[in-house]
C-alpha cells in the first residue's frame, strides 16, 4: 500500500512535528535547504506569519521574489520535508536558485520522499500558471539529480559559481 503524502500549508497544528523536524536539521549540522527552513521557528506564530508574508511582492525587499513554502507530511503527521516554491524567477535565481528548492529532514531519505515532494511541487507551480519551471542542485549531488529526472528535468547547462561550485541546472516542462 502507497504511503499517503500530502503538501500542507505551514500551520499552527503542525507546530509540535514542526519543531520536531527543525530540530532533528539543526542537530545533524548538516545544512538545511530550503533556506525558510533554517529560520529559527520557537515563536510560531511569527514564524508562520513570515513564511504567509514571504507571498506578497510589495513587503519582500528587491532582491527577492514572492514564494511559497510547503510541508511534506505523512499520513501519520510526521513532517518530512519542506519545499519553497518561487513565483517567478530574477536574476540570480535564473543562474543558481530555480522555482522549486526541497529538502528531506535527515531521518528520512533514501524513501522516495524527494520524488514525492519535487512531483507535488509541480502541482502547485502549475496552480501559479508557469508552464515550465527550473530545478537545480549541486553536480555532486546525484540524490538530487536523480530526482530532478525521475520528475522529467531536461539539463540546460551547468553554471559554476564564483566559489567553483557547479550547480546543474534542469527545465522541467508542466
Amino acid at each position: 500500500m502507497e504511503e499517503q503524502l500530502q503538501l500542507v500549508k505551514p500551520s499552527s497544528e503542525y507546530y509540535e512535528e514542526y519543531l520536531a523536524f527543525y530540530e532533528e536539521w539543526k542537530n545533524s549540522k548538516e545544512q538545511i535547504v530550503p533556506w525558510v527552513v533554517d529560520k529559527e521557528p520557537y515563536d510560531f506564530a511569527a514564524y508562520l506569519h513570515f513564511l504567509e508574508s514571504e507571498k506578497d511582492e510589495s513587503l519582500l525587499p528587491q532582491d527577492f521574489v514572492p514564494h511559497s513554502t510547503y510541508w511534506l507530511r505523512r499520513g501519520d503527521g510526521r513532517i518530512v520535508g519542506a519545499v519553497n516554491i518561487r513565483h517567478r524567477l530574477n536574476e540570480r535565481l535564473l543562474r543558481v536558485g530555480g522555482h522549486i528548492g526541497y529538502g528531506i529532514r535527515p531521518s528520512e531519505r533514501q524513501k522516495g520522499y524527494a520524488t514525492a515532494i519535487l512531483a507535488q511541487s509541480l502541482e502547485k507551480t502549475r496552480e501559479l500558471g508557469l508552464e515550465k519551471v527550473l530545478v537545480v542542485c549541486d553536480s555532486w549531488n546525484t540524490a538530487s539529480e536523480k530526482t530532478i529526472l525521475k520528475n522529467g528535468g531536461v539539463l540546460e547547462s551547468d553554471y559554476t559559481e564564483e566559489d567553483g561550485n557547479v550547480v546543474r541546472r534542469y527545465w522541467i516542462e508542466l
